[in-house]
């Protein structure tokens, strides 16, 4: 009986230490001094970006780009850093389902479609790897607001892409550190 017990428990420890490794949740954040107002495009709660419609030959060839999209971060209501002193807050992003690319993958049903995040319009793709910051939101001395310009734009990391909708996310938070 003790073989038993002693062959269970043996077999069972591993797959309960296995188990719980793969069921990790890490939750991240930060506490801080400094804390802003935060809007997209002057949108405060669940900001929509826009992206115009474009047709299929302008993606027809491999990682081929169209309809860029600014867009617009901005803080507001934000504790001065005082005279003489800047603080620098970076956007974080983190992309739910983005391609080895570092691409959103599109939740609709255009083909081979993906949405690229750019650092400004006509600026350096941000590749979203986990969670990506990017720098940009700059507070001078008495300033107690700051806007950063991003923009998007529709990429076909394969080519030949097919019509339909697209429709990708991002969350997004600011890194006051």
């Amino acid at each position: 009986m003790v073989k038993r017990i002693a062959l269970i428990l043996a077999t069972t420890f591993p797959v309960m230490a296995f188990a719980a490794s793969q069921n990790t949740i890490t939750f991240k954040g930060q506490v801080s001094a400094q804390t802003c107002s935060v809007t997209v495009n002057g949108n405060a709660a669940n900001p929509v970006i826009l992206m115009p419609t474009v047709s299929t030959a302008a993606l027809a060839a491999v990682n081929s780009k169209a309809g860029e999209t600014p867009f617009t971060i901005g803080v507001s209501g934000c504790q001065a850093p005082g005279a003489g002193n800047t603080l620098a807050i970076k956007t974080a992003f983190l992309g739910s389902n983005v391609t080895s690319a570092g691409n959103l993958v599109n939740a609709g049903t255009a083909a081979n479609v993906q949405v690229q995040l750019l650092d400004g319009a006509g600026g350096a793709a941000v590749t979203l790897n986990g969670i990506t910051s990017v720098a940009g939101l700059v507070l001078n001395g008495t300033d107690t607001s700051a806007s950063h310009d991003f923009a998007v734009q529709y990429v076909s990391e394969a080519g030949t892409a097919g019509a339909g909708t697209v429709s990708a996310t991002a969350q997004y938070a600011l890194d006051y550190l």
